[in-house]
């Protein structure tokens, strides 16, 4: 995957957002080398899909300009990446990104089906240029330079989950198998919260892994589903760089917040460089 791609035909979403529970569809376009992941939000303001454009991440990253945003767009950024994607145009209507079943699965399984197209312009890829720290309390990530795009993830949440940890080759070797299909989680209390707050309106059993007490409500698609998660949300928010991620990232009890401040200082502060990989290199 040394050259530039994009999508083969458009593919297309309709559904209910996470959290707002409102109907909303996406296309994602074919386009042209250079033009990297944009948005394009009810035909009316068109951006990079770039960390300077996060106006929120409390329980998912939130995109916008203006008046105009779109929220939860992690799980789309974290196909397309995975995936090997490197330019699209995101055509949003609505609100919110489709929920789907709360994973990567159904538009990484979409990108797999209409297949990529090779542009044969060489890939435009983030290179840090030495290990850098982010903290925000008890959570903490480490960016540092790689062959390839890897993540170390560690979790550590109150029983039932518990301490989890899992690495991740990202690529779309691996990507479809070992992260898409990972769900969003809570605890069932959280969720009760959240529903009497009037939010998490478009999350059901379907689309997400509840814990109670003793267990999830619905059997695990992995015993490590929640860290598998963290990464894919992870990757999504990485994709913010506007380039492939050439780094390993190790993350500790990490989330959208954190991911999101240190994709903005990476950029601001030129700890990379966003440079055109010679293709025979």
């Amino acid at each position: 995957m040394q050259y530039q791609t994009t999508l083969r035909d458009a593919i297309a979403f309709e559904g209910a957002g996470l959290h707002t529970g409102a109907p909303a569809r996406v296309r994602v376009l074919p386009a042209p080398a250079g033009h990297g992941l944009r948005f394009r939000l009810n035909d009316a303001v068109e951006f990079p899909a770039r960390g300077d454009y996060v106006v929120e991440t409390v329980r998912a990253t939130v995109l916008g300009v203006g008046e105009h945003r779109v929220s939860t767009v992690e799980h789309l950024l974290s196909a397309l990446l995975g995936c090997g994607v490197d330019n699209a145009l995101i055509a949003v209507d609505g609100p919110e990104i489709p929920v789907a079943d709360g994973s990567a699965k159904v538009f990484a399984d979409a990108v797999e089906a209409v297949g990529l197209a090779t542009l044969h312009e060489a890939r435009i890829r983030w290179i840090p240029s030495e290990p850098r720290v982010f903290r925000d309390g008890e959570k903490l990530l480490i960016v540092a330079p790689a062959a390839s795009f890897r993540v170390r993830m560690t979790v550590d949440y109150p029983a039932p989950i518990g301490a989890q940890y899992v690495e991740a080759e990202i690529g779309p070797e691996t990507y479809p198998r070992e992260v898409a299909p990972n769900r969003t989680f809570g605890f069932l209390h959280e969720v009760e919260a959240l529903v009497k707050r009037g939010l998490a309106q478009g999350g059901t059993l379907e689309n997400a892994v509840v814990f109670g007490p003793d267990g999830p409500l619905a059997p695990l698609r992995d015993p490590n589903e929640p860290a598998r998660h963290k990464i894919l949300d992870l990757v999504g928010d990485f994709a913010l760089l506007g380039a492939y991620p050439q780094c390993e990232v190790i993350a500790i009890k990490s989330g959208h917040k954190l991911h999101c401040t240190a994709v903005r200082e990476l950029r601001r502060h030129g700890d990379g460089e966003s440079a055109a990989v010679s293709a025979t290199s």
